[in-house]
């Protein structure tokens, strides 16, 4: 733990805004995270409560994330995301290194798909979060291309010996009208999260907060809701609530459309995502198990009766 507490000192002292505070002015806690380093910082001294006025997080950015991950664009989205109220004041942030300190945001509970099940309101209260932040005018950095990332993914596929999943191109080309559709009525673009995994979303019961904005970018905000969607593993009931807070009161015919092609895409995108870091034999988990999850879920969504008439819905809006 030594070599941890080093590192949160450090990134104290690199910041130059609590300087004279010593290890024993403070508590630290590793949270979460599977790359990057978090730490939850409690003063403990009268001389650490003056300097940090409160809890305070630290992440350190995890070795090797700067080879996919542009912390510069990170850094701007991220203040962007706390100036619109939508996510925790930042601190400090250094866009070459991608170490950041925020402010601590108490009383939450971090989300998982089983709370977004038992906290009454959660999911109404994530599409108001997405509503502020969408809603803002405000401008993030990048450009989220969700068909270039395919291609992408595709192209890098075909340099791997691996087995595909039965149906795999037969879901590759049915993916075709749906990109024509997209194309032919794009979405107005948005600030938006891009990655929102069930735990970036923290819930104090009245208003969400989001966090953990390394993969945003300017998007179809639609995009967002779909990917929640799919991530917490919503019903019917769950996608209703979570739409009409987002829209205030009923979604029309094209957003209900866009979203569900969404909840497909998005299984498609990690399910070349996930047969990548198998086929590289990445150890962090069972990573063709994951594929194949994935996949099944794109293609019961796109084998409902009702798909084709969502991708009809938006290519004639």
């Amino acid at each position: 733990m030594s070599d941890l507490t080093d590192q949160v000192h450090g990134a104290l002292e690199t910041s130059q805004k609590f300087t004279g505070l010593e290890r024993g002015d403070y508590e630290a806690s590793r949270l979460g995270g599977l790359t990057n380093l978090v730490f939850r910082l409690e003063p403990k001294t009268d001389k650490a409560r003056a300097a940090m006025s409160g809890n305070l997080i630290v992440r350190v950015p995890g070795e090797g994330t700067s080879e996919y991950i542009d912390r510069a664009v990170e850094s701007h989205n991220a203040q962007v995301a706390a100036d619109i109220g939508v996510s925790a004041p930042v601190i400090y942030s250094n866009p070459r290194t991608g170490l950041m300190i925020a402010r601590c945001i108490d009383n939450i509970a971090t989300m998982t798909p089983d709370l977004f099940k038992s906290r009454a309101g959660s999911p109404g209260r994530a599409g108001a979060a997405f509503a502020k932040l969408h809603g803002s005018g405000k401008e993030f950095q990048f450009r989220f291309e969700l068909f270039a990332m395919i291609e992408d993914y595709l192209n890098v596929l075909s340099t791997k010996t691996i087995d595909m999943p039965d149906g795999y191109g037969q879901v590759v080309e049915a993916a075709a009208p749906v990109k024509a559709a997209l194309a032919a009525n794009p979405g107005k673009l948005a600030p938006c999260h891009c990655d929102p995994l069930c735990e970036n979303f923290l819930d104090d019961g009245t208003k969400m907060w989001i966090v953990d904005w390394e993969y945003s970018g300017m998007n179809d905000p639609l995009w967002d809701l779909g990917d929640l969607s799919v991530e917490g593993g919503f019903d019917e009931a769950q996608d209703r609530e979570l739409l009409q807070a987002y829209c205030g009161g009923a979604p029309d015919a094209e957003t209900i459309a866009r979203m569900m092609i969404y909840k497909a895409m998005c299984d498609l995108l990690w399910t070349l995502w996930g047969l990548i870091q198998h086929a590289n034999n990445n150890p962090a988990e069972d990573f063709w198990a994951y594929s194949i999850g994935r996949f099944e879920r794109c293609k019961a969504l796109m084998n409902d009766p009702r798909f084709a008439g969502y991708v009809k819905a938006i290519a004639k809006a």
